[in-house]
């Protein structure tokens, strides 16, 4: 018996990890599936000859050196891009001493976002006189916390008087109750006052999917994520509500919060996000979204940073239904609501994944009006040299497929509608087999996979000039493994080369290539690693600013 990480190492003792069995008793291999046969039996790395089976299984060493299972591998979840064990959440809570029995899964709200809720049996001692649903919330929230990243605490605690089952013994998911608001860590309600504390009390209702907010209550113990921080800070910059996503975090009680909030008669058009206020020397530094418009990344990254000087994240412009901006238009636009906060350069930018092409594009209308940039940051964007076979719809239909957990037959089936269906046809194929909540309402992730294909479409057809910059490309020094067999097949070449392809563009003495480590996606989202990224920004930051004097 092994227990093994994501690497194939052995875990320390009492950590979680994947259950691999070697030894004389281990089968061939399935019956007929080759490619099965060849993912779960492997080549051990501990004895020559032998090989393990991947049981899937997760499990960590107890003090007196039992094995404790704690759940499957294929229950793994996937919330806002991390990849979580919910067994790993329910073994913590168990620990605590009002918890008998826990059981933690990812639900959707109303609004369709993912979050994770944890369900628990109290105690016998605790059951009858313990603590009431908010004071319990807070006191497993606060435990757990203790022991696991942010990303794994649950935003609900809900107490249940025993775990319901279905026939075969095995946990009823569908019975477990949605969580109500006392399933919260709520504060003591007291009404919110004056003007800026009820804007942001319905605002903070409304994202949370809340009955009220009180003045006293907590962004991040109700539920709040940097996704909804994102959210919050867009709509706050629509109705004149100016603070930064670093106020939130130092301040995410309410009434706290908006003592730093400014109303502005004059609401802001750009629609660029303030993450950070730093004051500085330094110009700011202007992230840039992903190919799917997404601009969370920024937040945690930042957090890790202590940049010295402001920084914000740029979000897409708005766009046509019949007509979605070129390339070339959208680096117009930004470069707009960038010049609205800086009105001459040197300008510092950044982007991640294909939005680090768009971030380009905008340096190249930065150079073209006679600006200086002093800084670009690349972050593991890979220039192809050739044109994708994959058309922008079935890519982008297969991101989404390879963001799922889901088995081999469904994987299979959507696999083949890929790029033969509409996004929206190809959701709601996805939802009737059960891979999406079916109660949920798709028509917020349609507009978002169809905004990711046309952004896709005008990547395609815009031609990477050659510029007098340079540029520092912050690579994945881990291949991304992808599970859908066209991109498998179609992987670029130049996505294995540190510079990633950039030295088609740019002479290679003008790519500063820094490794870090994970993959493209981990890289971001595991927390280890994105600290790694942040300092080496700082000091790329750090570098350009010494050049530049």
């Amino acid at each position: 018996m092994y227990l093994l990480d994501g690497h194939g190492a052995p875990v320390p003792f009492g950590a979680v990890g994947e259950l691999y069995i070697g030894g004389a008793g281990v089968a061939r291999g399935y019956l007929n599936r080759p490619e099965l046969t060849a993912e779960r039996f492997i080549a051990s790395r501990f004895v020559a000859g032998d090989r393990l089976y991947k049981t899937g299984d997760l499990a960590r060493y107890l003090p007196d050196g039992n094995l404790e299972f704690l759940g499957r591998n294929d229950e793994q979840v996937k919330i806002r891009g991390f990849r979580i064990e919910p067994g790993e959440i329910a073994a913590r809570l168990a620990e605590h001493a009002l918890v008998r029995e826990a059981v933690v899964v990812a639900r959707e709200d109303r609004r369709g976002d993912k979050h994770l809720v944890g369900y628990v049996v109290c105690a016998a001692e605790a059951a009858s006189n313990g603590p009431d649903g908010g004071a319990l919330a807070g006191a497993l929230r606060a435990h757990v916390s203790a022991h696991l990243p942010d990303y794994m605490v649950p935003s609900a605690f809900v107490r249940i008087a025993a775990l319901p089952l279905t026939p075969n013994g095995k946990l009823d998911r569908q019975a477990l109750p949605a969580p109500e608001d006392e399933a919260y860590a709520r504060r003591s309600y007291e009404p919110p006052q004056g003007e800026i504390e009820t804007a942001l009390a319905k605002l903070w209702a409304e994202l949370l999917g809340l009955e009220r907010v009180g003045r006293h209550d907590h962004f991040f113990e109700l539920g709040g994520h940097s996704l909804l921080a994102v959210q919050l800070l867009s709509r706050a910059v629509d109705l004149g509500l100016k603070f930064s996503v670093a106020d939130l975090f130092q301040a995410p009680v309410l009434k706290e919060l908006a003592s730093k909030v400014h109303l502005e008669p004059q609401p802001s058009s750009s629609g660029v996000i303030c993450v950070s206020r730093a004051i500085g020397s330094q110009p700011p530094l202007f992230f840039v979204p992903t190919g799917f418009g997404d601009c969370s990344y920024v937040l945690s990254l930042v957090q890790e940073m202590d940049a010295g000087c402001p920084v914000y994240a740029l979000t897409w412009p708005p766009f046509s239904e019949v007509q979605f901006p070129t390339f070339k238009e959208m680096a117009s636009q930004l470069n707009l609501a960038i010049r609205e906060i800086q009105p001459r350069g040197p300008y510092r930018l950044a982007g991640y994944s294909s939005g680090g092409i768009l971030a380009y594009a905008i340096a190249q209308r930065l150079l073209d009006q006679d600006e200086t940039v002093s800084f670009l940051a690349l972050i593991d964007v890979v220039l192809s040299s050739h044109p994708s076979s994959v058309s922008p719809t079935q890519m982008v239909q297969e991101v989404f497929l390879e963001s799922l957990k889901v088995d081999d037959e469904r994987f299979e089936l959507l696999e083949r509608l890929s790029g033969r269906s509409s996004i929206s046809k190809f959701l709601e194929k996805a939802q009737k087999i059960g891979v999406i909540p079916l109660d949920r309402n798709l028509h917020n992730d349609i507009l978002t996979y169809e905004r990711a294909i046309q952004f896709q479409r005008a990547l395609d057809s815009y031609q990477v000039p050659s510029l007098p910059i340079e540029a520092y490309q912050f690579y994945a020094n881990e291949p991304l493994r992808h599970r859908a067999r066209s991109r498998k097949n179609s992987a670029d070449p130049e996505a294995c080369s540190p510079l990633r392809g950039w030295d088609r563009v740019l002479s290679a003495k003008a790519i500063h290539a820094v490794p870090i480590p994970g993959d493209h996606i981990t890289m971001m989202n595991v927390p280890a690693n994105r600290q790694v990224l942040a300092r080496c920004l700082l000091t790329a930051l750090g570098q350009s600013a010494t050049g530049a004097e």
